[in-house]
């Protein structure tokens, strides 16, 4: 059973991540505290009466292929054709287009529940509002008139199509090819792998955007261009032609997500797939990257939706599930095993991981809609403060929502371990985000190599300041547990700061290796007193005699305790295991 945190996530978007400077602005005056909790409360009763229950049928089927055609799991086609008929597509879409150009934030909070709910359902218009915002940014008009209005409103459902079998992550190695057309259009040949929703039954057509390189393109990511390919034709009335020279020729058996279909895509087995340029020749990456970064906070909501839904579930059995004697029980009996003090830290930091991938989520979502709606004067401080977020956003999320669904299978005990309770789903589900959409590792690397030095580092400063006035507040508030919540933070704050100038010194010695071996516990670093301050901020709005902001503060407070102290250990990581790291030989 899951039930939307309506009045949490409420609380997180306009006390901690900052939806009352979104709603000010001119763009959104309609944006009423009315409207975003009634947005909120129907999209949590659809996540949880519509989406929630197909989460296991769609485990336990999966999908199947037959003849070329992908069908998933029963009932997921009617919810999909329900949520897109009530508008949830939509919400961010142009309005020029049909879309309701509702903030980004309004999205990551639905997304969250969407997510909860079944993440194999949610990652497909996950990826269909990637492309959406591609062909919004970089699309000619032309293919946004014929594609933009029914991607919009969910009636069809778009895809990414990048690694192929020797190119993962290093997208120089990509292969697929693309021959110039005398109509204007392009050939393309090629397979693509690890396709999600590549081939479906939930739309009526398909639209893959596809990286592939010209015979005259230069070598590297320099000649990579990006094509519209669709999965029919579109004639000029609208209706749908024959189908284009592009099928699906298989489907993964994955770990987890299995509702969700993984395609490997084969284009060209014919004359070759017809596509359309998106953007300029040999500029592909830079329009996919649009929906790239779209698509990697999404990712961070995912580990998100899956921690919360595996804490409910882990609270649930805690309470319910009886053993032995908890110390000063009252009555007869066994105690709930929620009572055992062991119980009560497992749960304290499921509460609190997924509190904290919701505020960092929240935040960069913040971010991309203020960068959206600032001047001129403003424009380049929410550019980098989204982009500094984001890689955040993703990695810590999605390892949270790993960590999280592994202790909600550990508070299962053997129940957990086996598939009927549904604890291990949320586990297995969870373990392909820290992976797709730029590895954890990736995103390390573009923390510290791309986002740290923006404007010479003055961004990050900026950052920290703000997060140490965070920190003075809690300090001096003056109620019961806040002075060493504040201090805890001012030493992970030290702890990062430190961190941070030998990663910017590092870089500008030369000793970029140095840097690298030691980027993902600066990640972790950053997350972690990131996601502190966030808490902390949640607990100086709150009214301790509240039901809910009482537990706001025991979050805070707990997870400054019990966790901010690994700040110390990954600060003296980065500085000094380096040498180590780079002189071990994997062949040795």
């Amino acid at each position: 059973m899951y039930r939307a945190p309506v009045s949490e996530i409420a609380f997180t978007l306009k006390e901690v991540a900052g939806l009352a400077d979104v709603q000010a602005h001119a763009d959104h005056t309609e944006v009423s505290d009315d409207l975003v909790l009634a947005i909120l409360e129907e999209a949590g009763r659809f996540a949880a009466e519509e989406i929630a229950p197909l989460n296991t049928v769609g485990d336990r089927q999966g999908t199947r292929l037959e003849d070329g055609a992908v069908t998933t799991a029963p009932g997921w086609k009617e919810a999909y054709r329900a949520w897109a008929e009530g508008g949830w597509n939509s919400l961010t879409g142009p309005e020029e287009h049909g879309g309701q150009a509702l903030p980004m934030m309004l999205q990551a909070a639905a997304l969250e529940m969407w997510n909860s709910g079944s993440m194999a359902f949610a990652i497909g218009p996950t990826l269909t509002a990637g492309a959406v915002e591609a062909l919004e940014k970089h699309a000619s008009p032309y293919l946004q008139e014929t594609y933009l209005p029914k991607l919009v409103s969910g009636e069809w459902m778009g895809t990414m199509n990048l690694t192929e079998p020797q190119a993962g992550s290093d997208l120089n190695a990509l292969r697929a090819r693309a021959e110039r057309a005398e109509d204007g259009t392009y050939r393309i040949f090629g397979q693509k792998i690890f396709i999600t929703y590549g081939e479906h039954d939930l739309t009526d057509n398909i639209i893959h955007l596809v990286l592939a390189r010209l015979p005259d393109a230069p070598a590297g990511t320099r000649g990579i261009s990006l094509f519209l390919v669709p999965k029919f034709f579109v004639n000029p009335d609208g209706s749908l032609g024959e189908c284009n020279d592009v099928r699906c020729a298989g489907v993964e058996h994955k770990l987890g997500i299995h509702g969700s279909p993984t395609c490997t895509m084969a284009f060209g087995d014919g004359d070759g797939a017809v596509g359309w340029l998106i953007g300029e020749e040999n500029r592909g990456l830079a329009c996919m990257f649009t929906m790239m970064n779209n698509a990697r906070l999404a990712v961070g909501i995912q580990g998100l939706g899956v921690a919360e839904r595996a804490t409910q579930q882990a609270l649930a059995y805690a309470l319910d599930r009886r053993q032995g004697r908890a110390p000063g029980a009252d009555g007869a009996g066994m105690s709930p095993i929620a009572d055992h003090p062991d119980i009560k830290r497992s749960l304290l930091s499921m509460q609190a991981w997924t509190q904290v991938a919701r505020a960092i989520c929240y935040a960069n979502a913040h971010a991309i809609d203020m960068a959206r709606l600032a001047g001129e004067a403003e424009r380049r401080h929410w550019n980098e403060r989204a982009a500094m977020l984001t890689p955040i956003a993703k990695a810590l999320s999605t390892d949270i929502g790993v960590e999280v669904a592994s202790l909600g299978v550990q508070i299962h005990g053997g129940m957990g371990y086996v598939e009927e309770t549904g604890a291990a789903q949320h586990f297995r589900d969870a373990r392909i985000a820290p992976i797709y959409e730029g590895t954890n590792g990736i995103q390390s690397i573009d923390l510290v190599l791309r986002k740290l030095p923006l404007s010479g580092g003055e961004h990050l400063q900026g950052l920290l300041d703000e997060l140490a006035a965070v920190a003075a507040a809690a300090r001096d508030d003056g109620r019961e547990g806040f002075e060493p919540m504040g201090v805890a933070l001012q030493r992970a704050l030290a702890d990062l700061r430190g961190a941070a100038d030998w990663m910017l010194r590092a870089q500008a010695e030369g000793r970029q290796a140095e840097a690298l071996a030691g980027a993902t516990p600066f990640l972790r670093l950053m997350g972690l007193t990131l996601g502190a301050a966030l808490l902390a901020k949640g607990a100086l709005a709150s009214d301790a005699d509240e039901s809910a902001g009482a537990h706001r503060i025991v979050l805070a407070r707990y997870f400054a305790a019990s966790h901010l102290g690994e700040t110390g250990a990954l600060a003296a990581q980065i500085a000094t295991a380096s040498d180590v790291v780079l002189a071990y030989r994997a062949e040795a």
